[in-house]
Parts: structure tokens; C-alpha cells; sequence
């Protein structure tokens, strides 16, 4: 980011705010939910609000804002990319930096539960809600779902989902649903990646809400994705998760996810913007090459 639109930025929050609201209103809305490759090719970037900065070796990579803003429009202008997920103060930085014009842009609804916290379990919803997404113009809403069969707060994370889901329901907006089956493991949050936790998990939130039209599902590569993807006819997205050491490796399993049939693209964050070469453009252009 050059320093003229650092400083312009930074302008423009102190003396207008509503420039916000302004710059979505204006911003130019994507046709379809799917790009021109007939998928959904999304860049995550809402794990700053949860207090989950790391990527990879990188303890704080995700906290510096501009490096972070500067790979975001780096990934969002490269061809193919048609999509962006973030909380509010991400979104309208780039909303501000004219980044969205065309893309899809899904907003992230609950980032409560602070990573590495006692209560990171609790998924509370604290950022978007359906209506201020509706509002901004733009295509959905986001929800992490995590089930811990050992937590009963678990089951308030889920009425709030269902509401989320609802809410968005009527307003005609895509809802991402990123269901897990979690357990506290020596103190620490681990999500159960097989493919039994996976079945459990998205059947549990296609379940979620009024009505089911307009969810989506955002799941990550487990064993035997034949298997887990066959347990719903919902439309799917895949996730990246953390930095791999083998990109290749990573690669090849987001390619092979893709082929099955209700695999509709990849939500894909901190693999993309830090990856281990720090290339973002060609990590980019790699995974836009498997849709």
C-alpha cells in the first residue's frame, strides 16, 4: 500500500464514517454467487477478530493490518478470485480501498470465542448480524459451529446459529455454516478432523434454521471426503485451514475434494496469504488453477 492511500484510509475513518456505507452502497454487486470457472473462489481473512493471528511460523503474521490488507488486494485482483470473507473492519478497509467491486462478500457473524480463551468454545455472536449484511449489500453471512459433546454451552451456540441461519434466510442471503465436533484437549480447543466427526457435524448443521435454501457449508479435507460429503446435498465449500509445510500435498487434496459433486469452491485464508514461499500470486493462481 503506498502511503498516499495509507494516509487517505486513514482520513477518511477519522473525519468520514460514512464513507463507509457510502462505498457499499456503491460498490458494483457480482451477477452469481459462482465466477466464471463455475465455482466459488473465496479469500478468508476473519481470523484476526478471533484473536487467531498465527500462520504457519508466523506468530502475529495476520497482525499486521496493512501487510495483511496489501496480500488481500494482491489475492483479490488476481484472475479467478471472486469472493472475500472478513469481519467489518476488514471488509470496509477494502471496501474504502475499492477491492470488492464484483466479488462476492460474505460477512463474519461470531467471533466470541477467542482463540487460545476459557471460553473459545462459546461461539458468541459479535460481529455482523443478517440485517447490517443485508443492509451493506452484500451476498452472506458466516458462523463458525462448534459441538462439544462435553460442553452444554454448546447447544446456546446452536440456537444462535439457527437464528443466523434464519435471519439470512429471509433476507435472501447465502449462510455459511462451518460446523465442527471440538473437544478441550490439555486445556486447548482441537477440532475432531475424521470423517465420522465430519458426517455428525454437517448433518447437525444442515439442520440449522427455518429453512435450509440458502445454506452453505464450509468443511475442511479429513479422510474419506467421498464419505462426508455424501451425508448432505447442501452445497459445499472447502476450507484451507493452517499453513502446510507440503503446499503440493494441499493442493492435490483441495483438487481431488473438488470433484465431488457438491463441492462448489474453496473458502480458502492463511494457506494463500502466507504461504511457506511467501509468493502470494502464484499460491493464488495454483488453487484458482484447480477450479
Amino acid at each position: 500500500m503506498r502511503d498516499d492511500q495509507l494516509s487517505e484510509l486513514i482520513s477518511t475513518r477519522v473525519h468520514r464514517p460514512g464513507a463507509v456505507a457510502e462505498a457499499a452502497a456503491a460498490r458494483r454487486r457480482p451477477d452469481s454467487l459462482l465466477g466464471e470457472h463455475g465455482k466459488l473462489m473465496m479469500i478468508a481473512a476473519d481470523h484476526p477478530a478471533r484473536g487467531a493471528l498465527r500462520a504457519g511460523d508466523r506468530p502475529l503474521a495476520m497482525g499486521d493490518r496493512i501487510d495483511l490488507l496489501d496480500r488481500l488486494c494482491l489475492a483479490l485482483s488476481r484472475p479467478g478470485v471472486n469472493g472475500v470473507l472478513g469481519t467489518p473492519d476488514v471488509l470496509e478497509d477494502l471496501l474504502l480501498l475499492g477491492a470488492l467491486d464484483g466479488k462476492v462478500v460474505v460477512g463474519s457473524m461470531n467471533r466470541g470465542g477467542l482463540a487460545g480463551t476459557t471460553f473459545e468454545m462459546d461461539d458468541k455472536f459479535t460481529a455482523y448480524t443478517a440485517a447490517a449484511i443485508g443492509a451493506a449489500g452484500f451476498e452472506g453471512g458466516k458462523m463458525l459451529t462448534r459441538i462439544d459433546p462435553d460442553d452444554a454451552g454448546t447447544v446456546l451456540t446452536l440456537a444462535a446459529a439457527g437464528r443466523a441461519v434464519s435471519e439470512l434466510a429471509e433476507h435472501r442471503l447465502m449462510a455459511m455454516v462451518e460446523p465442527f465436533i471440538s473437544h478441550r484437549v490439555d486445556g486447548r480447543v482441537r477440532n475432531e478432523l475424521t470423517a465420522e466427526a465430519m458426517i455428525r457435524a454437517m448433518t447437525v448443521a444442515a439442520g440449522l434454521g427455518t429453512t435450509s435454501a440458502y445454506t452453505w457449508l464450509k468443511v475442511p479435507i479429513v479422510d474419506d471426503m467421498e464419505k462426508v460429503m455424501a451425508a448432505t446435498t447442501l452445497p459445499a465449500l472447502i476450507l484451507g485451514g493452517e499453513v502446510a509445510s507440503d503446499q503440493d500435498a494441499t493442493i492435490a487434496s483441495w483438487s481431488k475434494a473438488l470433484a465431488l459433486p457438491t463441492v462448489q469452491g474453496l473458502v480458502i485464508g492463511r494457506s494463500l496469504l502466507f504461504p511457506p514461499n511467501d509468493d502470494v500470486a502464484a499460491a493464488v493462481d495454483a488453487a484458482v488453477g484447480l477450479l
